[in-house]
Parts: structure tokens; C-alpha cells; sequence
């Protein structure tokens, strides 16, 4: 860890705690390119999750940005008042899953939309992720760390092992893309596993004409609940549970082999599924 850093850490007593995932990036090239990623320009308005010492958050407010941290860990709020003084930063004590996003930013006086910067506690990842996703903030562009088995699954193609509901949920969403890989050596403490940075770009409008979302992700949610079954089997589980030869009839309509299985369906198959699901 950067001598600096560890000296604020030590000087405020900080303890790293497991239950929230902390582990901290100092390595100066590192933040530089995860702030490149994030296209950051002077005047952008960035909301980080989780800024820990506060070294990423330097590099994007040096940068031009206007950064709003939201940092759940009380212990950490007088080493980012320290790390960050002088800099147009505002430092939020709080739980993001907790928050809303839109109402927070422009409380602290971010302009929208705005962008999202985060290194991710690995235990938390999809919930964060998903809460961000399915309200739909202003959000023009999300740059996050990820553990590298998460990164592959949220790309995945159809057809292949990581390719499931995480993919296709993230994808109606926005479009994802791994910007590089990330070794476990680059953190302190040292995780058990290596990371990916991820850029989400958020859609104006989703990939595919969808009259109930809601259903749509509940049929994909069956179609991987058992990745063995074919789609003949695993739809039953679908709400209430349909019966059979409605369930055949359905992918007869969508024009979906029922002997597939889910992990072979694209999203616009899945959303054909949805559109003739109630017909």
C-alpha cells in the first residue's frame, strides 16, 4: 500500500473490515485508468460507491469531475475529510442500497446524468448492481470492479457456462464490456481472487419490445433455474404454473424449440416467450 495512505489508515486508527469487502487500490496507474475509463471530463458528475481512502476519488476530481462518495463505513469518513481536503468532493455516510441515487446526487448538487464509479464489494455486487439497473437512475455510464468470474458471466454468450440470468438481466439494462483485467496483487488487503473494471453503457431504450418485463425475467429466472431441463420442463415454474400443452403452445407461438434449453436462448427469444405468455 502507498506510504501515504497507509500512514492516514494508521494515524485514524482504521481496521479493515471483512464484513464490507474492503480492499483498497493505491496503485497510481491503476486509478489513472480506471478514471480514463469512466471517460471522465472537467464539469462530469460522478457518484463512487464505496471510495475507501479516497485514492480513486482523488484521481477523478483532479481530473475535473464533480465527485459525490457515498461511503458506508463510519470508520473511514475522517480519513476521506483528511485524503480529499481541498478538492470539490462531497463525502455521503450511507448505504447505496439504502439511498436513492437521483435524489442524492442532486441534494449534493450533481448535474444529470450523471456517472457511477465503484469498486464493488465482491459479497454485495448483483445487489448493487441490479438496484442501480432496475430504478433506473439517470445514469449515463457506470464504471465498476468486479470479481473477474462475475465480469465473465455478465458477457457471456448464449450458449456458453457463464451465460445466464445475470447476463440477460444486465443486458436489457445496458451494454457491458470489460475494459481489463485486474490481478488480486493490485489490492491491499490481497483478496483470494482477481477483478475485472467493467464499463455499462446505459440504453436510451431497451434491446428488445417487451409488454411485461416483469414476466419476461420471471421466465428467464425458471429457464436457468435448473440449467439440465429443457424449456419444455422448466417453464412449469413460471408464476402460478401453467399447464403443459399451454406451456407447448406458448413456444409454438414464439417459434422456441421446447427442447432447448434456457441457457441457449438469446433475450429477444426470451422476450418473445413474455410477449405470447398471456395471449
Amino acid at each position: 500500500m502507498e506510504d501515504r495512505t497507509s500512514d492516514v489508515l494508521k494515524r485514524h486508527g482504521f481496521r479493515f473490515k471483512k464484513k464490507w469487502g474492503q480492499n483498497f487500490i493505491t496503485d497510481k496507474n491503476l486509478l489513472r485508468k480506471i478514471a480514463e475509463g469512466a471517460q471522465c471530463a472537467p464539469g462530469d458528475s460522478v457518484v463512487e460507491i464505496g471510495p475507501g481512502a479516497g485514492a480513486l476519488t482523488r484521481a477523478l476530481a483532479e481530473g475535473g469531475a464533480r465527485v459525490l462518495a457515498i461511503e458506508i463505513d463510519a470508520g473511514l469518513l475522517p480519513v476521506l475529510q483528511e485524503t480529499l481536503a481541498g478538492l470539490e468532493v462531497s463525502v455521503v455516510h450511507g448505504d447505496v442500497l439504502r439511498l436513492d441515487l437521483d435524489r442524492t446526487a442532486a441534494a449534493h448538487g450533481l448535474r444529470n446524468p450523471y456517472k457511477i464509479v465503484a469498486n464493488l464489494p465482491y459479497y454485495i455486487t448483483t445487489p448493487i448492481l441490479m438496484n442501480i439497473l432496475e430504478n433506473e437512475y439517470d445514469v449515463e455510464l457506470m464504471v465498476i470492479m468486479v470479481q473477474w468470474e462475475v465480469a465473465e458471466r455478465i458477457t457471456a454468450t448464449p450458449g456458453t457456462k457463464d451465460y445466464g440470468a445475470l447476463t440477460l438481466a444486465v443486458r436489457y439494462y445496458a451494454e457491458p464490456r470489460i475494459l481489463f483485467k485486474v490481478p488480486r496483487q493490485m489490492f491491499f488487503p490481497v483478496p483470494e481472487v482477481d477483478s475485472a473494471v467493467l464499463c455499462l453503457t446505459k440504453r436510451s431504450v431497451p434491446p428488445v419490445e417487451v409488454t411485461d418485463k416483469q414476466l419476461m425475467f420471471a421466465i428467464i429466472k425458471a429457464a436457468f433455474g435448473q440449467r439440465r431441463k429443457t424449456l419444455n420442463n422448466a417453464l412449469g415454474a413460471v408464476g402460478g404454473g401453467l399447464p403443459k400443452a399451454e406451456i407447448l403452445n406458448i413456444l409454438e407461438r414464439s417459434e422456441v424449440d421446447g427442447n432447448r434449453r434456457g441457457e441457449t436462448l438469446d433475450l429477444a427469444e426470451f422476450a418473445r416467450l413474455a410477449n405470447n405468455w398471456n395471449r
